[in-house]
């Protein structure tokens, strides 16, 4: 029978310095002298009998048995974490986590409501919420960071085995003015035909959202000529209440907001799936709540 002493702390080094990529940020993060962590990582090597990672001028790189052993030791420090928040958080939700990401528009409207209530109920669960986008959320759900991710669709990353996505709500985009906006003739407006000359503020080129509406433009023959790109929903929002143009933004966001205008269009606008992303296998008791009584799954 195959026996093992395993040492812990050898694998740990190693995780540390994967991770970091570094020897010396893995050495600063764990308080520990630069040699002891080479002298971890040299006697893990000989205990494996191969090399896990090629020395560089910036840091240090995984061979590819580093990258294999990093798979399981992963794996392993994530179920650790998993176990011991099992352990911390009981069926009364006296203590534990919840870490939640999603772009912070969708927030505003979705989900601020719940989290208050759940915060009231169990005051002593300890609440995270990581805003960002849609890349930087799933690198965080994919290293237990976060619980679960709220976005919208497209999801158009590889998603881990064991992931899944689920839809919460369908929302739809409007176009607004400012209330008491100088832009002439606002009440005109009809149509995209009618909107297109008028100075408009909408998401970057390239973005799901953007694509949608640029795919309506092309269909009904229309180009805008005076567009003012803009990244986040907020920035959109904040450059309307400026005066500046007509904004592109989810209706939900901004329907109750009475320094704004929904403008009403004939065609019909595109809507957006929200998305919980999650991997039920690995919730904990308060996540698991969360979901089940206050996003209602």
């Amino acid at each position: 029978m195959y026996k093992s002493n395993i040492n812990l702390n050898l694998y740990k080094t190693f995780y540390d310095v994967a991770k970091l990529g570094s020897i010396s940020k893995a050495a600063e993060s764990s308080y520990t002298s630069q040699p002891a962590i080479s002298k971890s990582i040299k006697k893990l090597e000989e205990e494996l009998n191969t090399k896990l990672f090629i020395r560089k001028l910036n840091g240090v790189e995984l061979t590819e048995k580093g990258k294999e052993l990093l798979y399981y030791v992963e794996k392993s420090y994530h179920n650790l974490v998993l176990a011991e928040r099992n352990m911390l958080e009981n069926d009364n939700l006296e203590r534990g986590k919840l870490a939640i990401g999603m772009p912070s528009n969708i927030g505003s409207f979705l989900l601020f409501d719940k989290i208050i209530a759940f915060h009231e109920k169990y005051p002593h669960i300890e609440i995270t919420i990581v805003t960002g986008g849609t890349h930087t959320l799933i690198e965080l759900l994919n290293s237990h960071e976060v619980d679960f991710v709220i976005d919208t669709s497209p999801i158009d990353i590889k998603l881990k085995k064991g992931i899944t996505i689920k839809k919460l709500k369908e929302v739809k985009y409007s176009f607004i003015c400012k209330k008491n906006t100088k832009l002439k003739n606002i009440d005109s407006i009809i149509s995209l035909k009618d909107i297109v000359n008028y100075p408009l503020i909408l998401p970057i080129v390239g973005t799901a959202n953007r694509n949608d509406l640029d795919i309506i433009f092309e269909k009904n023959n229309l180009v805008p000529q005076n567009v003012l790109n803009i990244h986040t929903t907020e920035m959109i929002t904040a450059a309307v209440k400026r005066d500046l143009g007509i904004g592109y933004v989810i209706y939900n966001l901004v329907k109750n907001d009475k320094e704004l205008k929904i403008i009403n269009l004939k065609e019909k606008l595109p809507t957006v799936d929200i998305n919980i992303i999650y991997n039920k296998e690995l919730l904990t008791r308060a996540p698991l709540e969360f979901i089940e009584n206050y996003l209602q799954l």
